[in-house]
């Protein structure tokens, strides 16, 4: 791999992990599109590891007190509000760990296609703007009861499908639920700690069986500009989100999705 390729499959990553575009998408599609040859699972491991990374220091100062009262929850202390979303968090990931082990070979074989792709992007992209035009957007990520919590693990399942993007459709079932545009998008990267450690896990598995020599430094690379890129995309869309909405993103993906039927039709 060249200093192009680390770079901007690296950003691809940071930058579409959290926001509702899909990054899995875009990572089948930059190298269809460019003709580079795949980048192998050992770079998919170091970005999952660099966005893992940002989000993980993002969220530092909550995730300590949601570990330490969820502990307190266990210990007879009560359920506060930082226990149930540790608790939320945690339950929250068990049906999209489930369907991925159910459903991978599946997924792998039949739907990782361009038009795959355009469909779920402009039907999820869609999906996104109405929840985001109908929903209450009274609650946060603290008042969320627990209806909510399994009407958005649930809906995290359908991530699997190439195109549809983990953080869109947590979004888009917590908006629906009547969560705020902040509190929707902060349970959705949270929800992402223990999806990006899954993921990683199975590709590490699928590593250690590979008999290949690997390209330390374009891994290092990976894992700095992923982790970068991430931390600063995690900020500014949380900082802009209740200014710009969903909108700007709905209409990247029906455009994107329009392109990649025009390109393949």
């Amino acid at each position: 791999m060249d200093f192009l390729q680390i770079l901007i499959l690296s950003l691809v990553q940071g930058l579409t992990e959290f926001l509702p575009i899909s990054s899995s998408a875009h990572l089948i599609l930059v190298p269809v599109l460019t003709g580079w040859q795949d980048q192998g699972l050992a770079f998919d491991v170091a970005v999952h590891i660099g966005t893992l990374t940002a989000v993980v220091s993002y969220f530092r100062h909550e995730l300590v007190k949601m570990l330490s009262e969820w502990w307190g929850s266990l210990t007879g202390k009560g359920m506060t509000q930082d226990a149930r979303l540790a608790w939320a968090v945690g339950l929250g990931t068990i049906p999209v760990g489930l369907a991925g082990l159910l459903f991978k070979d599946f997924i792998e074989l039949y739907l990782r296609s361009p038009l795959v792709i355009a469909a779920t992007t402009i039907g999820f992209g869609l999906l996104l703007w109405w929840s985001d035009r109908v929903g209450r957007q009274v609650g946060d990520e603290h008042k969320m009861g627990w209806k909510t919590v399994a009407v958005v693990a649930l809906s995290q399942m359908l991530a699997l499908i190439p195109g549809t993007s983990r953080s869109g459709i947590t979004m888009t079932a917590g908006l629906a639920m009547g969560l705020s545009r902040q509190g929707a998008a902060r349970f959705s990267f949270l929800l992402s700690i223990p999806v990006i450690l899954m993921a990683g896990g199975l590709e590490v598995v699928g590593l250690v069986q590979l008999e290949e020599g690997v390209e330390w430094g374009a891994l290092v690379m990976g894992i700095i500009f992923s982790a970068v890129s991430a931390y600063l995309c995690i900020h500014y869309f949380l900082k802009l989100l209740d200014r710009i909405g969903m909108t700007p993103f709905v209409i990247y993906r029906i455009l994107l999705g329009v392109f990649l039927f025009l390109l393949y039709v």
